[in-house]
């Protein structure tokens, strides 16, 4: 018993002496440990060194420093034009209800450039495309000629597209619905009262001469009357026509996003 008490003690005594040779030495930004552990065996010792990495500390220093994020962040900063913004435009090829039918393709190029934070981002010259979505021509006895506009994408001269459903709001004085994106066409009221008119007066002179009477000539200024009135009633309401160079004004459905690389803006390294 005593010498297993005995050899208890030394076993002991060897484990410190083996324990207190251990050297701890921590990293400054506190991401690698590293411990040197000495072992002794009789006269002999041996040196042993364990690493250790704080890995998810390590990925958080090298990542930039919250300044730098800030910056680089305002540099690749999309640009944003905003929903509602409108955009002015010139007609490239002319629209008239008459002759324009449904499915037909509309091009126009922006009239004015849209500027942004001091910096233009839609220059003057750039593309629009649209198409007719419906040709209304106005009727005979009543009913106004109607365009429906839709405009569909927006080219940049770089090149650079993007895709969109935005509606008509002004078209050189026209009257537009701006809720349908329509522009309608107007009755020519003073000119049926005038065709009425003078088909009247014309009906009553020949009246008078072929009737030598004043029954001959009231019964011609009704005849007129009739025959004026069966012409606007088989005339149509003017078409609408809007010629080539006319300014239409649409405005964005949506926001159109570019990065800066797109509009020929700086970037970070």
């Amino acid at each position: 018993m005593g010498r297993r008490r005995a050899a208890d003690q030394h076993t002991g005594e060897r484990t410190a002496e083996l324990c207190d040779r251990d050297r701890w030495e921590l990293s400054r930004n506190r991401t690698i440990l590293t411990v040197t552990r000495t072992i002794r065996r009789g006269a002999s010792a041996t040196e042993a060194t364990l690493v250790y990495r704080n890995q998810e500390r390590l990925d958080a220093l090298r990542s930039p420093a919250p300044a730098m994020v800030t910056q680089a962040a305002a540099v690749q900063a999309a640009i944003v034009v905003q929903a509602g913004t409108k955009v002015a435009l010139s007609l490239v090829n002319s629209l008239n209800t008459k002759y324009t039918a449904e499915g037909d393709r509309v091009y126009l190029e922006t009239a004015f450039p849209i500027i942004q934070d001091g910096r233009i981002v839609i220059p003057k010259g750039s593309y629009v495309t649209g198409t007719v979505t419906e040709v209304k021509r106005g009727g005979r006895m009543k009913g106004k000629s109607e365009l429906f506009l839709r405009f569909e994408s927006l080219t940049l001269p770089s090149g650079v597209t993007r895709d969109f459903r935005s509606r008509l709001d002004s078209a050189d004085g026209n009257n537009v619905d701006r809720q349908e994106g329509k522009i309608r066409g107007e009755r020519n009221t003073a000119g049926d009262a005038r065709t009425v008119g003078e088909a009247a007066g014309a009906g009553a002179t020949i009246g008078a001469i072929a009737g030598r009477s004043a029954m001959g000539a009231g019964v011609g200024a009704v005849g007129g009357a009739a025959a004026g009135l069966a012409g606007v009633l088989l005339a149509h309401s003017p078409d609408v026509i809007l010629p080539k160079g006319t300014t239409l004004e649409m405005v964005l459905d949506r926001e159109l996003r570019y990065e800066p690389r797109e509009l020929g803006l700086p970037t970070s390294p």
